[in-house]
């Protein structure tokens, strides 16, 4: 961390002066630990040269995106309003991946117009797009019987994932191939997300290159993301260089084996951009039972569910005073929801240690830089917070906070 004066700092900018400028609650985002991340990814898959597909999923904000495509980064999009929103920030039609989920033909009806390229993720996927592009070229996502993350719900590989094609189901798929003519150009698969163990990405990499092996006509294998990061203090690090190292080392054994050199895909998204951003709130409560301390915000689950949906750790900074009299205290919101705890995991509320607070103060939490803004809601009708870029001691703002008009504009009113 940046620590002047005992006040926090992000990207040369003080914390006070940008929740001045901007309001809080306030998301805050570092342009270079964005670019820092995505030039360490490059490096340590360099010696595979892959492409490297952004999981838009984990943050949309175009100026997010902007700073990806200028570090050379193409699209994982997984909706067609994703798909659009990135064809309109200047990424191209190939540069782009659709691996929906239950996809509707409606859906498929999209890319097929704008040349995206589609990734089915079931035999009916796989018929239906046949139907409607016969002849085409298309990949596959595969079930590779693993599966791992930091919670269940983020678990896409595995007998009880409603992801991918199993692994089995081979002779199905070279079925459907031939009965529409279609050329399988690429396998994919992803078996979950947080990921800091090798092992689990490799055991996950020997099985879709056993079932790629069967498809003579193959341009790319796509081994997902689910590249972690170490969220609780004591996590050690994902091995990034030394996954990158056996990763590439075991492909071109691979592509030596299969014949021709293929081409490697990769799907970061929380690697690249969670470390980068900040939710900065404002204290205004202070309260306690026999059993804690509550230090109540004006934000809340509908701003960064991941804590209440999954039990997720975020570190909480006394931005106002990073260093002085400590506490261990419970950080809450403002929804009118019992869950609307900040600090809980799955066995329940959770103490964080930080600087005693006073009223006003600005608390930090880490790490929400992806699926923080994306999942925030406007439940009890609240408006979703502001968002701003630092860089070198410059702030931009590059989403405005909502408006009751905002909220409402949506609804149709009967008629008086």
């Amino acid at each position: 961390m940046d620590v002047r004066d005992n006040q926090l700092f992000l990207g040369d900018c003080a914390v006070e002066a940008l929740a001045d400028a901007f309001g809080t609650p306030l998301y805050v985002y570092e342009e270079d630990i964005i670019r820092r991340q995505c030039r360490a990814m490059r490096e340590a898959f360099a010696a595979a040269q892959p492409d490297l597909h952004y999981a838009v999923k984990a943050n949309f904000n175009p100026a997010i995106l902007r700073i990806l495509r200028d570090e050379g980064l193409g699209i994982d999009a997984v909706s067609p309003f994703e798909v659009r929103l990135c064809l309109e920030m200047g990424f191209k039609p190939e540069q782009i991946l659709f691996t929906g989920s239950n996809t509707s033909e409606e859906d498929f009806a999209y890319c097929i117009s704008q040349g995206v390229p589609i990734n089915a993720g079931s035999l009916v996927e796989l018929e239906r797009f046949g139907r409607m592009s016969p002849g085409g070229r298309i990949s596959l996502r595969i079930n590779p019987d693993v599966g791992a993350g930091h919670h269940p719900h983020v678990i896409t590989g595995g007998p009880d994932s409603k992801f991918g094609i199993y692994h089995t189901e081979q002779p199905a798929i070279t079925a459907l191939l031939e009965r529409y003519n279609l050329t399988l150009v690429g396998i994919q698969s992803h078996i979950g997300t947080g990921i800091l163990r090798t092992d689990e990405m490799l055991e996950a990499m020997e099985i879709i290159l056993g079932t790629a092996r069967a498809f003579p006509a193959l341009e790319f294998v796509d081994f997902g993301g689910g590249f972690g990061i170490p969220y609780r203090p004591e996590q050690e690090p994902l091995p990034l260089g030394e996954l990158g190292s056996a990763m590439c080392e075991r492909f071109a054994s691979f592509c030596s084996e299969y014949g021709r050199p293929l081409k490697m895909k990769l799907e970061p998204g929380r690697y690249l951009v969670a470390q980068a951003a900040t939710l900065l709130v404002r204290v205004t409560n202070l309260s306690h039972t026999p059993a804690h301390t509550f230090v109540g915000t004006d934000s809340g689950f509908n701003h960064l569910v991941r804590p209440a949906m999954y039990g997720a750790y975020h570190e909480v900074v006394n931005a106002s005073r990073v260093s002085g009299e400590p506490i261990e205290a419970v950080v809450a919101g403002n929804v009118c929801e019992s869950g609307d705890v900040f600090t809980q995991g799955p066995e329940g509320l959770e103490h964080r240690r930080f600087t005693r607070p006073e009223l006003g103060d600005l608390l930090a939490l880490l790490d929400v830089g992806a699926y923080g803004m994306v999942q925030a809601s406007n439940y009890n009708l609240r408006p979703r917070p502001a968002e701003v870029l630092v860089r070198t001691g410059n702030s931009r703002l590059v989403r405005r906070r909502e408006t009751y008009d905002d909220l409402v504009q949506a609804f149709v009113r009967p008629p008086e």
